[in-house]
């Protein structure tokens, strides 16, 4: 196996750094691995928003609920759907933007900033660096579009925290390789066996590391999905000039 195979596989979310700063040509390599991404149609609907700013840090990280790791790295990157960039082409030639208007729209620019978050992360521990991805920011979008200064068109879709790493995270099991993996055709009937299988290796894994509030995989997913845990993401998004009924 070669070793960006090697690397990807061994990915973990990393919540402690060492506040050391980053060598610029490095960060930029690493945004540069965004930025040279592919996205839909070559619109190039994404833009990052690079936040090394210690109190812009602090901000962001109250703004995501608390997460002390936001500020400690010195390296905040808000990964933005940008159709502002794009409504500038259409403009130049005369022609109404709407496609932000519909939810092909935001699933277009969503999982292009989802390419370009992989992107970043997997350079970044390329480059050595440890690396958390954070959806928090979709807490309070309203927040963050103000700290940022987006314009309309717009949303923080999700973020990523960058640095070097003080204290690596173990490798956290996933559920059976089966339950991701289907060939031709989706499996669902084997799904439940999967889930209860991950459950158990899942409890395991919190004992083996002392995490005593560790829940089992259905357990802590169904205290977020059995809810709106980020409500003001749809209100926010069309407040920015996004539609869902198209």
């Amino acid at each position: 196996m070669n070793a960006t195979l090697e690397l990807m596989h061994q990915h973990r979310s990393v919540r402690s750094y060492t506040e050391q700063a980053i060598e610029p040509a490095v960060l930029d390599a690493i945004l540069d691995a965004a930025y040279k991404g592919p996205t839909s149609i070559n619109g190039q609907q994404v833009s990052l928003v690079v936040v090394q700013d210690a109190a812009r840090r602090a901000k962001i990280a109250e703004i995501a609920g608390g997460q002390p790791w936001i500020a400690q790295a010195p390296v905040f990157v808000t990964v933005v759907i940008d159709f502002h960039k794009t409504s500038q082409a259409l403009a130049k030639h005369g022609i109404e933007h709407v496609i932000q208007q519909s939810v092909e729209g935001f699933g277009v620019g969503a999982v292009d900033a989802g390419i370009a978050l992989g992107n970043l992360m997997t350079a970044a521990r390329a480059a050595g660096l440890g690396v958390v991805p954070i959806g928090g920011i979709r807490r309070d979008p309203q927040a963050m579009i103000d700290l940022l200064q987006l314009p309309a068109n717009t949303f923080p879709i999700a973020g990523v925290v960058i640095d070097h790493v003080a204290t690596d995270s173990p490798l956290k099991p996933r559920l059976p390789r089966a339950s991701f993996v289907h060939h031709e055709t989706y499996q669902a009937a084997d799904l439940p066996a999967h889930i209860d299988a991950y459950d158990q290796t899942l409890s395991e894994f919190w004992q083996s590391i002392g995490r005593g509030d560790g829940k089992p995989w259905s357990a802590n997913t169904a205290q977020f999905y059995s809810q709106f845990y980020f409500p003001q993401v749809a209100p926010v998004a069309r407040k920015q000039g996004f539609g869902f009924d198209q």
